[in-house]
């Protein structure tokens, strides 16, 4: 699946949300909750990376991180459409920026 694709399919997977959290609590969530939301997920994949690190104790580890980077994705790709954000172009021309910048301060 290419980025557009993934994009779209974290959008149609956001649309359903909105209907559950209006069947729910009378209303979808605003942006700011949808961050709030993100926040949550990243607590969770830093208790999982600190499994990995060996310093907790989580069952299924590895299925459970790759699930909560993926949640993290989700999160990223929702918040970049809620703001308008073109997350590709930013994210292309913000790797170019990293590049420039580390290969610059590398030694000949």
């Amino acid at each position: 699946m290419d980025f557009k694709a993934l994009s779209e399919r974290a959008w149609e997977i956001r649309r359903l949300y909105e209907r559950l959290e209006t069947e729910r609590y009378g209303r979808a969530w605003t942006r700011e909750e949808v961050a709030l939301g993100f926040m949550g997920d990243v607590g969770d994949l830093m208790k999982l990376v600190q499994a990995k690190e060996g310093v907790r104790a989580i069952p299924e580890a590895d299925a459970k991180l790759a699930h909560e980077l993926a949640d993290c994705l989700w999160s990223v790709m929702t918040l970049a459409r809620l703001y308008e954000v073109d997350l590709e172009a930013a994210f292309t021309s913000t790797m170019d920026e990293l590049e420039a910048g580390v290969s610059g301060r590398l030694s000949p």
